[in-house]
This record gives C-alpha cells, structure tokens and sequence, in this order.
C-alpha cells in the first residue's frame, strides 16, 4: 500500500512538450506510470511519445477527456502558478510542482487560493513522488528504491535521493517517498505527510528529511510526540552552515537564532525521534 499515488494515478503532465516535461515524461512512463495527457497551450492535438499520449490546449480538457487524477507541473515559474490554479480549476486533487524559482508573493496567492479548493499541492520545488513497483510523480529515479514498509518525507531533493539508496543497499524498501520541497511557502508539510503514514497500514516506520530555516522541523516534533506510534528517524542538513547565509533551497536560511540545525535536532530527539550524524546511518537507527 502508499499514499498519495499508485497504480490507479492517471497523470497528466503540464508543460510536456518542453524538454524537461518530454525527458521525465518518457522516464515515469518507463517506470509505469500511467500518463494519459500531457498540455500545453497551442499544441492541442498533438501526440507525444511515438503518438501514445495526446496532448491538450487547457486542463479541463485534458481532465474531462481522460479522466486524469493527479497533474505534474514542468513549466517555467513565471507561469507555474498559473498552471496550479488551472489544475485546481479543473478539479484535479493531487498537484504536484517541480517548477523551482516560483516568487514567495505568487506561492502565497497560490497557497491561499488552494485552501478554498478540493486539490493538495505537493511543492513547489521538489522531486515529487515515488511509491515503489506502482508509480512515480516528479523527478526521482525509478532505480534507487525498493519496494517496503518505510515512509519517506523529505524538504531536499539530493538528500531524499542518498536516503532512498541507503535503504535500497540495506535491503530496506519504501511504501512512498515525498519530497515536500524547500521553499517557504509550499502546498504539504511534515505533519501532513506523517499523518498520512501514520494513518496507513503499510507504512511500519518513517524517514524524516529536513534541513535549517523556519520551524516546520520543530512543528514536526510536536506533532511526532503526541500524534505518531511508529518510530521515526531523522536526518537535518545543513549543521555547519553560518547565520544568514541560505544554503541551498529558499526556505534554508537561519536568521537570528532560529532555525538552526541544533535547534532542530534538540526537538526532534526529545520527541523520540533518532537523528542521523549522515544520511548513510539512517537505515541501521531502525
């Protein structure tokens, strides 16, 4: 079992006439994933991957004439939130944004239009997605997970991927892995990612992923403590990185005092949580 995404997602894929959209297209549809449309405005009409995927003018086309459940978005993020809002328009209830360099001012009108709406927003700036042997959303690679009972969510892209690896050599599968993105505003967070794993019957334990900036770190903690019956284990990046210096995604920036990786790992462990010194001893605090 997963969450989020399986073998029944029907995915369309918004923007898969540019070569991100086609490469990664042609990598889920490999890992079989079930793509049914791709859009792209002014290239309805046209099909993709040696004429196996149409491709529509707008979403509410798109979503009308195959019955799509899940969007990945591979534009560029002057009209990324655009192409969020009409995925939500078109009744999609799983959105997932690749788009990195999306404008705070734009993710905040996004999130707030969002919480009127049916649709969960995973990103932006993230690697999307990957429940092992039933799908993949997004940008991880199909070869470095294993099928299993370990639940993975993650703010860092190139972490997520070493994590995944990690666990694959140690013979440790995932039920589904989520990267949740960097940025300050995005559409999930910790807590809801680990209620769902909480909440599902196939996930045994759950990975963790964070890094400095903001307090989503420590607001997992809380909700660990209290909430959460399965262990979980940590990783925080980002333990040497100076005070005011953002290191990597946007939301990883310590100002002031807060936000530090110390910070981080004081809550976590006093919620129970072990926290991994690299991301190569996650799978032996099991």
């Amino acid at each position: 079992m997963s969450i989020l995404i399986n073998r029944e997602t029907r995915l369309v894929v918004q923007g898969i006439t540019g070569n991100e959209g086609m490469f990664h297209t042609r990598q889920m549809v490999g890992y079989g994933t079930n793509v049914v449309a791709g859009v792209t405005p002014g290239k309805g009409g046209e099909w993709v991957l040696d004429g196996k995927i149409p491709v529509f003018d707008s979403m509410k086309i798109a979503v009308e004439a195959t019955g799509a459940n899940t969007s990945v978005i591979f534009v560029p993020a002057r009209f990324a939130s655009d192409a969020i809002y009409e995925a939500a328009d078109a009744g999609i209830p799983l959105i997932v944004c690749i788009t990195e360099g999306i404008p705070v001012q734009d993710m905040m009108r996004v999130r707030s239009y969002l919480d009127q709406k049916q649709s969960r927003l995973i990103g932006p700036n993230c690697p999307g997605l990957i429940s092992p042997g039933q799908s993949k959303v997004g940008i991880i690679p199909g070869d470095i997970a294993i099928q299993g009972n370990v639940g993975i969510v993650s703010r860092s892209g190139t972490l997520t991927y070493e994590v995944l690896y990690a666990l694959k050599l140690n013979h440790l599968g995932v039920s589904t892995c989520v990267g949740i993105g960097g940025d300050p505003i995005n559409g999930t967070d910790f807590i809801d990612v680990l209620s769902m794993f909480e909440g599902d019957p196939h996930t045994e334990k759950v990975v963790l992923i964070g890094e400095i900036g903001g307090n989503d770190e420590e607001r997992a903690a809380e909700y660990i403590s209290l909430k959460m019956t399965k262990p979980v284990v940590a990783f925080i990046a980002g333990q040497t990185a100076p005070p005011g210096k953002r290191m990597g995604h946007a939301g990883a920036i310590i100002e002031g005092r807060s936000g530090t990786a110390a910070d981080k790992i004081r809550a976590l462990q006093q919620a129970g949580v072990k926290v991994a010194r690299h991301p190569e001893e996650i799978p032996h605090l099991f």
